[in-house]
């Protein structure tokens, strides 16, 4: 009679402890907090959101005017429309222009807007650690 029985072998590894905080670390974005965050974590979100809007928008900005204004001066020197593509380089170059003053605009909207919340937590931070 034949033996029909396999051999069956089964290797287990496990993390190294490197490996392991790597797996954690992974982890821990995909979840949801568990813990509450803390003031300074709060006050350093406020911040970056206060710094971060504007400085986007001022990016767009900049980056389309650009784009405008390269179209004016293709419109100038491969397709010889002079007067239109003065007319678009002169738009893109103004909306290039009114990128920086419409970011400190929104900035100082924004620094306004979360300004209480901001030194309220800040004033929690320093007593704090004044204790």
């Amino acid at each position: 009679m034949k033996d029909n029985r396999q051999k069956f072998t089964y290797t287990y590894s496990v993390p190294t402890a490197s490996e392991r905080r790597e797996i954690e670390d992974i982890r821990r974005q995909y979840s949801a907090p568990q813990e509450p965050r803390s003031a300074l974590d709060r006050l350093k979100e406020l911040d970056a959101r206060v710094k971060r809007t504007p400085a986007a928008l001022a990016l767009t900005l900049g980056v389309c005017g650009l784009l405008v204004f390269g179209l004016g001066f293709t419109m100038v020197l491969e397709w010889a429309m002079f007067a239109g593509g003065i007319a678009v380089a002169a738009v893109g170059a103004l909306v290039m222009a009114a990128a920086y003053p419409i970011y400190k605009t929104v900035l100082k909207r924004l620094k306004k807007k979360y300004a209480p919340e901001i030194l309220k937590l800040s004033d929690e931070l320093l007593n704090v650690n004044e204790k």
